[in-house]
């Protein structure tokens, strides 16, 4: 009587069993089936035999492992020998060379059987061989364009990091490797694109494809569902409002036209409108198509007090002044954790710059009126290319309350703020006890007399009558502070350490 292995083994001889091997092994060159592992495990049960597939240096690939000759291993590898088969103390032994792309070198598969190979058997180790070769093949070229595809986003991301601390020559010269000519620009735009995490790898593909490669686009290393694009061409804002219409769940928010030094404000503005564009039909919003308060303060005055305000810096060297104006621009918009994953550095890094600014503008940037002032200020320096005509005379002698006080101004924040008080609730006070407050819902329900949560909610109710986000710290937020000053609801902040209103007196706390 034949044993288990001996009928077993009757099925691969004859045209049918061939053609029944050959038809299984056939499978797994299919798309859904392409994997080496899978072909071993299948070899080693229609053999039956052990079967073990592992690299020139010993490392097993797939299967299980087997005591091998170095030596013979070694010969089939480098390529003295294409194969060889052998008996060895009762075990029948084959080896196979197995080709792969150069950087990975030759494979090993090795098929160890009690019975010895008759030509049905050689047959199939052969043509298995062969399947294996071609699936490592297609593994490994898979590989390859994965591994370069995330070495061309992390480059991608590099340039970006590079414009966010102004530093564009070392930005143009990595650029200029893989993208010539994309940064031979003094002017780009800064779109920021939203979607769901999950989809957002596709989003940057078709937003790659949109700007015709002629953009910056990276996968913003803050948030999972934003792909952020720097864009030097005019017609990159149209193709991506067509891309984010013909999407669902897709916002696009864009900046004004700023200087590449300047791309880390420009990444702010894209954000601030990205949070408009989540109320607006078409889902698009860039951040010029709203009125800023900046825009509604004299020029001059602004300018002067600006370098007034900023003038501690002024000693630094160019680079370290930067460096530390970028930190403290993205680190008001920002929480400290997703501006040390935009600027690629560690949160401590990040606390420690805005630790250094705060001493130096001897101020508290706990107080949202202080942050408010400095965002005010670093906004107009980013934003200024040359001083205004008639700039720099008064430099540290014009107040906050000075530019503050204008017509225009306050009756933007009177008209902003006006909107809250449909609400019976009193969204006004609430909101504005919370911002005295340093935005902390628990200190301001205790002045106010009422549950944290409470607080939360009707800072939450405002947003959309405002259309500003207020509960994510940033421009939004910093122009709802600026309304209150304006107003006289939220008193002066604390700059240079002086008392509000006394630009020249010490705070003797």
């Amino acid at each position: 009587m034949a044993g288990r292995e001996d009928a077993r083994g009757q099925r691969t001889s004859g045209a049918g069993g061939q053609a029944e091997w050959a038809r299984e092994l056939l499978e797994h060159l299919r798309p859904a089936g392409r994997d080496p592992n899978r072909v071993v495990a299948w070899l080693a049960g229609t053999a039956h035999a052990t079967v073990s597939l592992q690299d020139g240096t010993g490392r097993l690939l797939a299967g299980t492992r087997v005591p091998l000759d170095e030596a013979l291993v070694a010969d089939v590898t480098s390529g003295r020998i294409a194969s060889a088969a052998l008996e060895d103390r009762g075990r029948h032994l084959r080896l196979v060379r197995v080709e792969r792309s150069r950087p990975a070198g030759t494979a090993v598969l090795a098929v160890v059987r009690r019975a010895p190979f008759d030509r049905d058997v050689f047959e199939i180790v052969t043509h298995a061989a062969q399947v294996v070769e071609l699936l490592l093949a297609g593994h490994e070229s898979t590989a390859a364009g994965l591994r370069l595809r995330r070495a061309t986003s992390d480059l991608r991301l590099a340039i970006l990091q590079l414009l966010m601390v102004e530093d564009t020559v070392s930005a143009r010269r990595v650029a200029a490797g893989l993208w010539p000519g994309l940064l031979d620009t003094d002017t780009a735009c800064v779109y920021v694109v939203e979607s769901s995490p999950g989809e957002r790898d596709r989003l940057a593909e078709e937003c790659v494809s949109a700007t015709g490669e002629r953009a910056l686009v990276v996968r913003c290393p803050a948030v999972d569902g934003h792909v952020i694009v720097l864009a030097p061409r005019d017609s990159a804002g149209q193709e991506l409002r067509a891309l984010v219409g013909r999407r669902p769940g897709v916002f696009l928010g864009g900046s004004a036209r700023q200087g590449l030094a300047r791309t880390a404000a420009a990444y702010g503005q894209a954000v601030s409108a990205l949070a408009v564009a989540r109320f607006h039909p078409d889902k698009a919003a860039l951040y010029s198509e709203r009125t800023r308060p900046e825009r509604l303060m004299d020029p001059v005055g602004l300018h002067d007090w600006t370098a007034g305000v900023l003038s501690p810096l002024d000693t630094l060297s160019h680079h370290t002044r930067a460096e530390l104006l970028a930190t403290t621009r993205l680190g008001l918009e920002f929480t400290a954790v997703n501006t040390a994953k935009v600027l690629g550095v560690s949160r401590n890094t990040v606390r420690a710059r805005m630790d250094r600014v705060e001493s130096l503008l001897r101020t508290d940037f706990a107080d949202l009126t202080v942050r408010a002032a400095v965002h005010l200020a670093l906004n107009c320096q980013v934003g200024l290319a040359e001083p205004p005509p008639g700039a720099g005379a008064r430099a540290g002698a014009v107040r906050l309350t000075d530019l503050l006080s204008g017509t225009a101004l306050r009756t933007w924040a009177a008209d902003l703020l006006g909107r809250l008080d449909a609400d019976g609730r009193d969204l006004r006070r609430t909101l504005r006890t919370w911002i005295a407050a340093g935005g902390n819902a628990e200190r301001a329900a205790q002045k106010l007399g009422m549950h944290a949560q409470t607080v939360r909610e009707h800072v939450r109710r405002a947003e959309p009558v405002l259309e500003r986000e207020l509960l994510a710290a940033g421009s939004d937020l910093y122009e709802v502070v600026l309304a209150h000053l304006a107003t006289g609801a939220l008193d002066e902040p604390r700059l240079h350490g002086t008392k509000p209103g006394h630009p020249d007196s010490p705070v003797h706390e």
